[in-house]
């Protein structure tokens, strides 16, 4: 895409995927095969989509802590597997870091191994996500230059309904809180685009308060918009959906 000639290796890439995928049935979703024509894992596609993009630079993949050398790396597309294949300079631009408790500390930890290359910005992305197309890539890096923060979110198809708690002895049964408008909300996507320097700063701030108290952040946007600002949103895609479920691996 034109205007990125400047901006070269400092978009980095953090991709997620140290969780423990309890809704799959205990199967890890991200090493799943993919039913695609190039025959790779989910986690294989969603790295592809993002090495693929000359615009971006180093890729770091979050895993459970002892499979960076194992089942995270045999997921991924044959010619980043082998030393003796002739693509040194894209598979040296991955890494592997064990993931932490949550989420949120995964991502910490791969934003602090990516200081040593100084991004100017990065992408964080579900390794559950392996419909990501580059022509979204290309967008949020572009937003991303543009706004300093950005997601890409999908408007609601339905009416959503903010629920009381649950009334003590009438276990099962909620009652609507608050009747809330879809033209308000969104459903947020990844990848999310962000200042690196802004967002690092801003996990650090996180962790403090997560070692304070009991809370856990649900995102990358909403960290950053708890310590830095606004973020921007830009239109996504219904194909790039996220794999939660068994039947969601059907195309």
């Amino acid at each position: 895409m034109a205007g990125f000639g400047t901006v070269g290796n400092s978009i980095a890439v953090v991709i997620c995927a140290a969780g423990s995928s309890k809704r799959m049935g205990g199967e890890k979703k991200e090493y799943q095969p993919f039913p695609n024509e190039k025959s790779l894992t989910v986690l294989g596609d969603a790295v592809n989509a993002f090495i693929s993009c000359p615009q971006i630079g180093p890729i770091v993949i979050t895993v459970p802590p002892g499979e960076e050398n194992g089942k995270a790396m045999d997921c991924l597309p044959f010619e980043l597997r082998s030393a003796t294949l002739p693509d040194y300079e894209r598979r040296a631009r991955l890494t592997f870091v064990p993931g932490g408790l949550t989420r949120r500390s995964s991502v910490h930890k791969a934003l602090s191994a990516l200081k040593l290359h100084e991004p100017s910005y990065v992408l964080i992305h579900d390794g559950a996500r392996p419909w990501v197309k580059q022509n979204l890539i290309e967008k949020i890096i572009e937003a991303a230059i543009k706004y300093g923060a950005v997601i890409p979110a999908l408007p609601l198809t339905e009416t959503p309904k903010e629920l009381e708690n649950t009334e003590p002895g009438l276990p099962g049964i909620r009652f609507i809180k608050r009747h809330l408008r879809r033209e308000e909300l969104c459903s947020a996507q990844t990848p999310q685009g962000f200042a690196f320097t802004e967002i690092l700063a801003a996990h650090e701030k996180a962790r403090e308060r997560e070692e304070k108290e009991t809370f856990e952040y649900t995102d990358d946007a909403e960290v950053w918009g708890e310590f830095v600002g606004h973020v921007a949103v830009i239109p996504g895609d219904p194909a790039n959906r996220k794999i939660t479920f068994p039947e969601d691996l059907v195309l």
